[in-house]
């Protein structure tokens, strides 16, 4: 067959030049998520490392997985590099390096995952078969799943984020990120060996099979998890546009303040109004007399809750944290907050700097201020707006779906407030806005998402972008939110089916192959 031949004339290039092809092809995949949606490269690029992969040694596939994971992560998350040198004060060189660094130790789970996979495939004489159809698609999976938590975990650009409006968001509320990340690989796989057998029968069981699961997402989609409850609420999201290297310029605070202030007090006729993550950068014992809580009855005044992203300290344990702090209207108390949620989730080096008594002082982006924040309880109080109650997520730890479903189903709509300043006009803030709309598809409720200078948006529980600011302008983004209440398979399972299927199956697939292989007729016809 011409793939079979293909594959071959594949396998004849050098161990250099299938590297070469391996970055390129991993290169390629960041191009499949926002905000270039080029979802081709979601099936083409794993499919091009499973080419590459086939038959290989242990030694080969970690290589070659290696320099697929390393384009992939080097283009993907270049945005570090602007975190670390522009706003971190960092110089070039040291921002290159560590950005190359943290490419190449994300891109040793997809080299590790090459490894043990061609381990699997030589000790137990794996068919072309069961490797296509079993074994990559599967470790794909487990090693996206072990890369979402080992060393705290960093689950960005899973495969499934670049598809929460295609047919596969239906599955979403079923099997979460992880189960469309399969779904995905497993087609490629599915694809690839429905052309490099020769068995015509089989070829249209296999496209038949990946026809079912397009037209079963799309079916799925149509499914209502949860149910509309309560009235509308209209909402205001103020993104204030303050560049972030002004953000600890004392000069700069006041005009911030301002700048907050006015345009909240432009919006008061919503019900509530939401700023983002470290809208201010001062903390809130600071500003809380002459400032916050006047704002506070002004809004209150007008029946207008008010939801701010301020650094909190707790002066009595000597700690502080990345909070969102709520001021309801119904509430009485005019001395004081009426809620706070602490991050739970802190990203290394940003918010916290691991072993600190030995990296700070080496370079400047360890010793920011604020890099020494606490995190908080896990099962904190919720914030509420309007009375019902939030599922809260400060900046990236809305990409850990299974942490944020702790909240629901209690919750009746998901908040996120970002500051996505860090990372310019880049890659960044489309990427997270992605994730936040597969939290709203998996959670079946709609988000309010505040950023300082974009994107800001509104999403429904379907996963559609139904309002969106503009980036890098000061905006205030308004729309009403539907709260919701029930609970989505997802919430109530989170990822362990979908992670303990795909386990126990390759281990089934390993162990059946090999079990036919030894098998007396297989010896037998072998001889």
């Amino acid at each position: 067959m011409e793939v079979v031949s293909f594959v071959n004339r594949i396998n004849r290039l050098s161990p250099l030049k299938h590297r070469l092809i391996a970055l390129v092809a991993g290169l390629c995949l960041p191009l499949s998520f926002a905000p270039v949606y080029a979802y081709v490269f979601s099936f083409l690029s794993p499919l091009v490392l499973f080419v590459l992969w086939l038959n290989k040694s242990p030694r080969e596939s970690f290589r070659t997985g290696f320099a697929f994971g390393f384009g992939f992560f080097v283009f993907g998350l270049s945005w570090v590099y602007i975190a670390i040198h522009v706003y971190g004060a960092t110089p070039a060189w040291a921002a290159v390096i560590m950005t190359t660094l943290f490419a190449a130790y994300l891109a040793m789970f997809i080299a590790v995952q090459g490894w043990l996979g061609a381990r699997l495939i030589q000790k137990y004489k794996l068919s072309p078969a069961i490797q296509l159809l079993f074994v990559f698609p599967l470790l794909w999976v487990l090693f996206e799943w072990l890369r979402g938590w080992f060393l705290t975990g960093m689950p960005w650009l899973h495969l499934g984020y670049a598809f929460p409006e295609t047919v596969f968001s239906g599955y979403a509320p079923l099997l979460g990120v992880y189960g469309i990340s399969l779904l995905v690989v497993f087609i490629t796989g599915w694809f690839l060996y429905a052309f490099y057998q020769s068995e015509k029968k089989l070829r249209y069981y296999l496209l038949s099979a990946i026809a079912a699961v397009m037209v079963t997402g799309y079916g799925l989609s149509f499914i209502e998890w949860t149910q509309p409850k309560d009235k509308l609420i209209k909402v205001s999201v103020v993104q204030g546009n303050a560049e972030q290297i002004t953000k600890w310029d004392a000069d700069k605070i006041r005009l911030r303040m301002d700048t907050y202030a006015n345009m909240t007090l432009q919006h008061l006729d919503s019900d509530a109004v939401v700023w983002p993550e470290n809208a201010m950068t001062v903390f809130y014992h600071q500003i809380d007399r002459d400032y916050l809580l006047p704002l506070a009855k002004k809004a209150k005044q007008t029946d207008t809750d008010l939801i701010v992203g301020i650094p909190f300290m707790d002066k009595d344990r000597q700690h502080y944290y990345s909070s969102m702090m709520g001021f309801s209207a119904s509430d009485k108390n005019t001395d004081n907050y009426s809620g706070v949620f602490h991050k739970v989730h802190l990203v290394p080096f940003g918010e916290y700097v691991p072993l600190a008594g030995l990296i700070r002082g080496m370079v400047k982006f360890f010793d920011l201020p604020m890099s020494s924040f606490s995190a908080g309880q896990a099962d904190q109080p919720l914030l509420t707006l309007r009375g019902e109650p939030l599922a809260t997520s400060i900046c990236y730890e809305d990409s850990f779906g299974e942490e944020l479903i702790r909240q629901l189903p209690k919750a009746t709509l998901l908040l996120n407030g970002s500051n996505n300043a860090w990372y310019g006009d880049s890659l960044a803030p489309h990427q997270h806005l992605q994730i936040a709309q597969m939290r709203t598809l998996e959670t079946g409720r709609m988000l309010i998402r505040a950023t300082t200078n974009g994107i800001s948006a509104f999403v429904d529980h379907r996963g559609k972008i139904v309002a969106r600011a503009p980036q890098f302008e000061p905006y205030v983004l308004t729309y009403s939110v539907q709260p919701r209440s029930g609970a989505t398979p997802y919430v109530r399972w989170g990822n362990g089916p979908v992670i303990s299927f795909a386990f126990l199956l390759l281990i089934a697939s390993v162990f059946y192959s090999n079990k036919v292989k030894n098998s007396p007729d297989d010896r037998q016809d072998n001889a």
